[in-house]
C-alpha cells in the first residue's frame, strides 16, 4: 500500500479513536499499520504534512475539546481527562496556547476558538510509491561500465539492453531467474569521478552456479522507497527518474542507504502502454 493511503488509514484511526472510542492513540498500532517504526512513520509524516504527527494530533484533541465546551455540559475536567490530559492545570495551559483563551472564557463568552480541521491526505503525486522492508538479494548478471559524459547514460543503458538481448545473454538470464515475481534488475553500481563512469548491471536473483563472464552482487536487507512507472520503456523509467529528482528527493530528503539504486523490470511486454517496472532508492530507516 502507497503511503498516501496509509497516512490517510492512521488519520481515519486518528480520529475514531479520538471522536467515537474516547480512547488513547497507540504507537504500536500506528506503526504496524505503516509498515515501519513509529519513529520512522513520524519522519515521513512531518515530511509530507509539514506538521509534526505529535503536534497534530494535540492540535486535534484542543479542536474537539473546544467543540465539547460549546456544545455539551461536560464538565472542563472531565473534558481534560477525556483527551488525555492528567490534570486541568496542563489541559487549560494547553488550551490558553491554542486557542489564545482559557476554557472557563471560552465556555463563557461569545468567542471564537481555532480549528485544526481532520486532515485529508491528497494524491497529487504523479507517480505511486511505498516504503518497503526487502529481505537480501543474491544477483547474478552481466556488468559493464558506462560513461555519463554528457548524459550518455541516457542512451548507452538502453544500448547495452539491446546488446543483451542480441547476444543471448538476455534469454540466458530469464532461464537463471528465481524471483517472485519475476524480472530483471537494472543496478547503478559504483561511480568513477575521475572518469565520469558508472559500473551498470543488468540481473537477476538466482542461487545458479556462476555462469563464465557473469558477476554476483548481494544486496542487504534494506528499506526501499519504491516508484511504479507505468508504460513502454525506456520512456517511462525516464520520465520516472526526472520526477524522482526534480521533485521527490528534494520533498522527502531520506538519507540515502549504502547500496545501489535499483531499477527493476517486470516479466512482460516493455512496448505495453501499461507495462511496469519500477525505480528502487534505498533509504536508511531512523528512528
Amino acid at each position: 500500500m502507497e503511503w498516501n493511503k496509509k497516512l490517510q488509514n492512521i488519520i481515519d484511526y486518528v480520529e475514531n479513536h479520538l471522536q467515537r472510542k474516547e480512547e488513547p492513540v497507540s504507537n504500536d498500532e500506528i506503526a504496524k499499520m505503516a509498515g515501519c517504526s513509529f519513529g520512522f512513520f513520524q519522519k515521513v509524516f512531518s515530511y509530507m504534512n509539514g506538521i509534526s504527527f505529535a503536534e497534530y494530533v494535540r492540535s486535534r484533541k484542543l479542536t474537539l475539546a473546544g467543540y465539547d465546551l460549546k456544545s455539551t455540559d461536560l464538565r472542563i475536567i472531565d473534558i481534560s481527562y477525556k483527551y488525555g490530559y492528567n490534570s486541568p492545570t496542563s489541559f487549560t495551559k494547553a488550551f490558553q496556547q491554542f486557542h489564545g483563551v482559557s476554557p472557563k472564557e471560552a465556555r463563557e463568552k461569545d468567542i471564537e476558538l481555532a480549528v485544526m480541521p481532520k486532515m485529508q491526505i491528497e494524491d497529487k503525486q504523479k507517480y505511486s510509491w511505498k516504503l518497503e522492508r526487502k529481505p537480501s538479494l543474491h544477483l547474478i548478471g552481466k556488468t559493464t561500465k558506462i560513461s555519463c559524459v554528457n548524459n550518455e547514460h541516457f542512451s548507452k543503458i538502453p544500448e547495452f539492453w539491446s546488446d543483451c538481448q542480441k547476444n543471448g545473454l538476455y534469454a540466458n538470464l530469464i532461464s537463471l531467474d528465481r524471483g517472485n515475481p519475476k524480472g530483471m534488475f537494472g543496478l547503478f553500481g559504483y561511480y568513477d569521478e575521475n572518469s565520469n563512469e558508472i559500473e551498470y548491471s543488468i540481473m537477476v536473483i538466482s542461487d545458479a552456479d556462476l555462469p563464465d563472464g557473469f558477476t554476483k552482487i548481494e544486496l542487504p536487507e534494506a528499506t526501499w522507497a519504491i516508484f511504479d512507472c507505468i508504460g513502454m520503456i525506456p520512456l517511462s523509467i525516464h520520465k520516472g527518474w526526472k520526477y524522482l529528482h526534480e521533485e521527490w528527493l528534494i520533498k522527502y530528503p531520506f538519507k540515502h542507504a549504502p547500496c545501489p539504486e535499483v531499477e527493476w523490470y517486470s516479466d512482460g511486454n516493455s512496448y505495453d502502454a501499461n507495462y511496469l517496472s519500477q525505480i528502487w532508492i534505498p533509504i536508511i530507516e531512523e528512528d
